[in-house]
């Protein structure tokens, strides 16, 4: 008999296989394709995006002054999101090995593929290098921070939260003390084959 979380986890899977299909077909209808982690856009989308391209000085003319006065505070963020990473990395390459824990890999979370996109100028494209860049690197910190709590203490809170990781619906519940005890060590050992 399944569980409800493995049934859950069935639909996860068939979703995410939809969805695959769903994003093949519109690599098609977008005419592009991905050969050796390069987006290849057939020649004449190529063209199209690049009279579609607005110029660097027009978009700055359009943009407001107070967005462009703002710019600097983003990007100073650049340094401690280096440093982040630079921790969280040393954390994963020092302590997963002793902890039996499978490593993340960063090209699962962190993509850099918008430079593709002809219809970008310079800036946006450096926008989006930023963007990718931070947000990547918040889903590979989610994903270490996900396992480290599966490892240490993988119990569900008393409320419900937003956005929580891939690894929370195995959790024990909360105020179940046997469970913790009989499921901890087994959720632990499933970290290392993932």
């Amino acid at each position: 008999m399944t569980t409800p979380v493995e049934r859950l986890k069935e639909t996860l899977a068939a979703l995410e296989a939809e969805l695959d299909a769903e994003l093949a077909e519109r690599r098609e209808a977008w005419h592009y394709r991905v050969e050796r982690g390069r987006v290849i856009f057939d020649r004449e989308i190529r063209a199209r995006h690049r009279a579609a391209r607005v110029r660097l000085a027009d978009f700055l003319a359009a943009a407001r002054p107070a967005v462009i006065l703002t710019a600097p505070v983003i990007y100073a963020l650049i340094l401690p999101f280096a440093l982040l990473d630079l921790c969280v990395s040393l954390y994963q390459a020092i302590c997963f090995p002793v902890y039996r824990i499978a490593k993340v890999r960063r090209a699962d979370h962190i993509a850099f593929d918008h430079q593709h996109l002809a219809y970008l100028n310079g800036l946006q494209k450096l926008n989006c290098l930023y963007c990718s860049y931070c947000n990547g690197l918040i889903s590979y910190i989610r994903e270490i921070a996900g396992r480290t709590e599966q490892y240490w203490c993988p119990i569900k809170h008393a409320r419900r939260l937003a956005g929580l990781h891939d690894h929370y619906p195995h959790f024990v519940d909360y105020g179940d003390a046997e469970a913790y005890l009989d499921q901890s060590q087994p959720l632990r050992d499933r970290l290392g084959g993932l």
